[in-house]
């Protein structure tokens, strides 16, 4: 007799995140649905703005990734108006969203996800010697001593004495699927505290570009922040950018650096090494696309980008299939499982740019036992490639840089697998999806002080622009004109589009990483990547204590977008906010 598990919330994402799994009497997973639980209004609200403006609506999509919305929307605008933008402001983009890579990377690995590996109470039991012993074998990280691990020991057990283990507490300790010894509970641990740390110190690259973070500043043709040639002084504004500034800048780069080399990475392996299982499940649909980023040279010249854009279809590495996001035969969105309706019907799939956001809300009325699989069941789209559904984020980058013969990627990729004893067909798995966004880190870390070097290279030969300035008055603007602007945003491929009609935004809309990768069933049955991971040989110990589909959902690094409509137990409106 089958049995429905639902676990919601999902827990440690940004969001609301409804799983529910249908488990054979061995435990077996044969069936999955991925239900985000609130709806997104943004694109609505932007509808009769100013376009140069939508980046900081946009970029309250979510409440974590807000500098890769603002970047997505300055360059839909920049795009439909036919815009290019300066080097200098491109290089200053690649830092930024490099910047959000490593630390969103790091974040993910010890906050969200690594607690689905670490045994946090066992780490009572460790020895603090041997647990030294342990990190210094594997790192020459500073901070690896006897007494450093014994006080985050002293530190836990106070926690757990005071029957107060705060961001620890409701986790499955003790499930038999932990595998880790109590040392690399222990140090693993230590490593989660240092993260919260050093992370203070990361995202100041942003305030320095951007004047604060979250929510840094942008600006459509360019970057918000003026270059001074000189050192500075006190009466210079705050965001002008001097060669004080840009070697604060080279600080935190080696700073990411050091961690991701030292602590990031080798606990990467360490931790993988004991779950070696995880490397021959929850791949998913088999398809990667990614839409390519990091102009190399500063221009805007995509033969340039250091991640290509591209599909790799069916695990195949030897081939990239082009993409086109302005396609409408390439790029569709449905909603056939979806609370949302179309004008044409909810069998059709619209192109972005044609895209409607019409909410229809057919599901149960919650709170609910189950969702209505069989009708809609989400308020996430699904989004399609040439009719397939595709995975996006650092497993997708890492195939198509694979493929595309990208040298830095597989040596990394390389070395990491003889580390592992594992062939490359491991890298499609949950544990390939955790490994290939440490990949990632280290591929950018390392990356950003060569775009640092020529900024700080046209600076001194005389070259300050960072803005374009041509077009900026509207009077000068095509009466009607559509464009996309995308990035690859930590989690995938983030893509906003926008058409604008008599200057102001007439129709809006995001395809964000996890559409692409949470969302439900299209009107050919095909489920989205998270259902066909958890689909993909999973077997649960416990469904009290669902840890296996955290781990693979987890893989995926969910943000599930932000809410702005509110109903109650009997689907009534609570709040409705209204833009005059």
């Amino acid at each position: 007799m089958n049995t429905r598990v639902v676990v919601d919330p999902i827990t440690r994402i940004e969001g609301h995140l409804r799983i529910e799994a249908e488990t054979a009497a061995d435990g077996s997973i044969s069936g999955a649905w991925s239900s985000g639980t609130m709806v997104r209004g943004i694109e609505l609200i932007l509808k009769g703005r100013d376009p140069r403006e939508a980046w900081a609506f946009a970029q309250r999509i979510c409440g974590v990734c807000t500098l890769v919305h603002g970047i997505a929307s300055v360059r839909a605008v920049e795009d439909a108006l036919g815009w290019r933008i300066p080097a200098n402001a491109q290089l200053i983009r690649n830092l930024m969203i490099a910047a959000q890579h490593v630390h969103d990377h790091v974040m993910h690995f010890y906050h969200l996800h690594a607690l689905d590996w670490v045994d946090v109470v066992s780490a009572l039991q460790a020895d603090p010697k041997a647990t030294s012993a342990l990190a210094q074998s594997i790192s020459g990280y500073a901070r690896s001593s006897p007494g450093y691990f014994d006080d985050t020991q002293k530190r836990l057990r106070q926690f757990v004495d005071g029957g107060q283990l705060g961001i620890f507490a409701n986790g499955y300790w003790g499930h038999p699927g932990y595998k880790l010894p109590p040392e690399a509970n222990l140090m693993a641990l230590a490593h989660y505290l240092d993260a919260l740390v050093w992370q203070r110190e990361a995202v100041k690259l942003h305030a320095i570009f951007g004047g604060k973070n979250p929510h840094p500043n942008f600006l459509v043709g360019g970057a918000p922040s003026p270059i001074s040639a000189g050192p500075g002084s006190a009466g210079a504004a705050a965001t002008t950018l001097n060669i004080v500034a840009l070697e604060e800048v080279r600080s935190i780069i080696r700073s990411m650096q050091a961690f991701v080399d030292q602590v990031y990475l080798p606990d990467t392996l360490a931790i993988a090494g004991f779950y070696k299982d995880w490397f021959a499940r929850g791949e998913g649909v088999g398809n990667f696309l990614t839409v390519g980023d990091f102009p190399s040279d500063g221009s805007a010249d995509a033969a340039s980008n250091l991640i290509p854009a591209g599909v790799v279809v069916g695990r195949d590495l030897s081939h990239i299939e082009p993409l086109d996001l302005r396609d409408p035969q390439q790029v569709q969105e449905f909603v056939a499982r979806s609370w949302y309706d179309y004008a044409g019907g909810k069998a059709q799939g619209l192109h972005p740019h044609a895209g409607q956001t019409r909410l229809h809300y057919s599901g149960p009325q919650p709170p609910y036992e189950q969702l209505d699989v069989a009708g809609g069941y989400s308020w996430m789209k699904a989004p399609r490639w040439r009719g397939k559904p595709v995975e996006v984020g650092p497993l997708a980058r890492l195939a198509v840089l694979y493929a595309s013969g990208h040298e830095p990627t597989r040596a990394l990729a390389g070395q990491a697998l003889r580390t592992l004893e594992l062939p490359l067909a491991a890298i499609f798995s949950t544990l390939g999806r955790t490994a290939a966004r440490t990949i990632e880190a280290k591929l950018l870390a390392d990356r950003m002080e060569g775009w640092l070097d020529q900024l700080i290279a046209h600076i001194k030969a005389g070259d300050l622009s960072v803005h374009n300035a041509a077009l900026w008055e509207r009077a000068s603007w095509p009466r009607q004109s559509q464009g996309v602007g995308f990035t690859e945003a930590p989690r995938g491929a983030l893509c906003h589009y926008v058409v604008i009609r008599d200057g102001l935004v007439d129709n809006y809309q995001a395809v964000v990483p996890s559409t692409w990768n949470a969302g439900p069933r299209d009107a050919a049955q095909q489920p989205g990547p998270y259902e066909a991971a958890l689909m993909d040989r999973h077997r649960l110990h416990d469904p009290k204590q669902p840890l296996e589909i955290l781990r693979t959902v987890h893989s995926f690094d969910p943000c599930i977008a932000c809410a702005v409509h509110v109903v109650d137990a009997q689907g009534e409106e609570l709040t409705r906010i209204r833009v005059r």
